[in-house]
């Protein structure tokens, strides 16, 4: 079994924070671990931008713990979309 860095815990507890945050809030749950899980993806190497959606995340739980939370941002990087412009 491989040892977490640092950076490794700190995600991983603020997933867990999240989870247990959107317990009260449906529609919650399905949206947070498709955005873990889609940003799981990113290489280990890839420091700098994992750092940066930890500090976003960290603000996102902020409001998500505001019981007048509704909805939330995306964790994703935003591509561009190719179509009519």
């Amino acid at each position: 079994m491989s040892r977490h860095s640092k950076l490794q815990k700190q995600v991983l507890a603020l997933y867990r924070h999240f989870l247990r945050a959107a317990r009260d809030k449906p529609g919650f749950v399905p949206r947070i671990r498709d955005e873990f899980r889609e940003n799981a993806a990113l290489k280990r190497s890839d420091v700098m931008h994992i750092e940066y959606l930890y500090r976003r995340g960290v603000r996102q739980l902020e409001q998500l713990r505001d019981a007048n939370t509704k909805q939330l941002g995306s964790f994703s990087r935003h591509t561009k979309e190719t179509g009519n412009q």
